[in-house]
């Protein structure tokens, strides 16, 4: 695998994108079986009431054995309209929010069939706002992790471990309820840090 190489994410941690970064070029693996409990559908804000999870309903089109490039996603529950309303009610107040509102909406609002296609989406607006010039590519086949270098993000950046680098606060909208709390969604910097989001990200020591 000649780049590093990333799992899909929605609205992907601050950790992803402080990574994401400091690379001119890397690969998002789409031919991994699709695990469970992962930001591949999932991201976490902070609400007037703490940290809420947004989960994206996702649907297994071959049982155990989907690959997440194909991972359907399900609008029956109208997941995107209560998303949005998080989000706004989350972040209607912090300082750039109006700035980088429409188009955020726009994505949510349309009707993704995959999610790798909505994750995609979502991660150009962040690399577009937060103006990092990254160039993303897909995989188009499996790598097994013990057949990589040490450039193998995939499974280290999941809620269920760690964070694997030091998050330095920054204002967030509730600091006045809660503590910082670090590796939110990078919505959570875009929104509170705007146009300087990238170079907060730049000054971020990885291991």
């Amino acid at each position: 695998m000649p780049y590093p190489l990333f799992p899909t994410a929605y609205c992907p941690p601050i950790a992803y994108m402080a990574l994401l970064a400091h690379y001119p070029h890397v690969s998002i693996e789409r031919c991994e079986t699709f695990p469970k409990q992962t930001y591949r559908n999932r991201c976490e804000i902070l609400t007037g009431n703490g940290p809420m999870i947004l989960s994206v309903p996702a649907v297994r089109t071959n049982g155990n054995h989907t690959l997440t490039g194909d991972m359907k996603i399900t609008y029956a529950e109208h997941w995107n309209i209560k998303h949005l309303r998080a989000i706004t009610a989350a972040y209607n107040a912090s300082p750039y929010f109006l700035y980088y509102q429409d188009s955020l909406e726009k994505i949510l609002l349309q009707p993704y069939e995959h999610l790798i296609d909505l994750n995609m989406a979502l991660l150009t607006f962040l690399l577009q706002k937060m103006k990092i010039a990254t160039t993303i590519e897909l995989t188009n086949d499996f790598v097994a992790p013990q057949e990589m270098d040490a450039n193998d993000f995939r499974y280290t950046l999941s809620p269920k471990l760690p964070c694997p680098i030091e998050i330095p606060p920054y204002d967030q909208v509730f600091a006045d309820r809660f503590p910082f709390h670090p590796n939110l969604s990078s919505l959570d910097l875009l929104f509170n840090m705007g146009p300087d989001s990238k170079r907060y990200l730049e000054q971020i020591i990885l291991p």
